[in-house]
């Protein structure tokens, strides 16, 4: 049986407290431990800021939304946006990112990997690429992205934990 919720925000970071907690609150209800509602609410918070972060919000009506599903053992979460074309340089960054990560057979040293190149950055540089590291790592979760022809980013993760 699947259960599912949908949010709806607005892309303004002071949303991102609001949908956390409710996710959290959802997934505490389907029984999941503790440390996986943390690990969960930890991959819905970094997705939704990169969505806030990189997507295209040009009209009042433009939103993000969040669709948390859990099948049985499995949670899908999805995050989906508008995109234009000034953010083709930052997917091609997110598939290169994700097929990094893929390639090594444990996340964790993804994960570690990514650390000592943050270590070595400025302080001033606020892109680090370790969120999607995280998500792998802490959030035991396979991170995948769909653009669609009418520029909406469909970005998911999905853990059997």
């Amino acid at each position: 049986m699947t259960r599912s919720i949908k949010f709806t925000l607005k892309p303004r970071w002071n949303e991102i407290e609001k949908i956390r907690n409710r996710s959290r609150r959802f997934l505490a209800s389907h029984g999941l431990s503790d440390d996986n509602v943390q690990a969960f609410t930890m991959v819905i918070s970094e997705l939704i800021e990169n969505s806030v972060k990189y997507g295209k919000f040009e009209t009042s009506n433009n939103e993000v939304i969040v669709d948390i599903q859990i099948n049985g053992k499995t949670v899908t979460v999805e995050v989906i946006n508008p995109v234009d074309e000034t953010v083709y340089t930052h997917l091609k960054a997110l598939d290169k990112t994700i097929q990094w990560i893929r390639g090594f057979q444990d996340p964790f040293e993804a994960y570690v990997e990514r650390l000592k190149a943050v270590a070595k950055k400025p302080l001033d540089d606020d892109d680090s690429g370790l969120g999607l590291a995280r998500i792998a790592y802490e959030g035991q979760a396979i991170l995948d992205f769909f653009l669609s022809e009418d520029h909406i980013l469909n970005v998911s993760a999905v853990s059997n934990p």
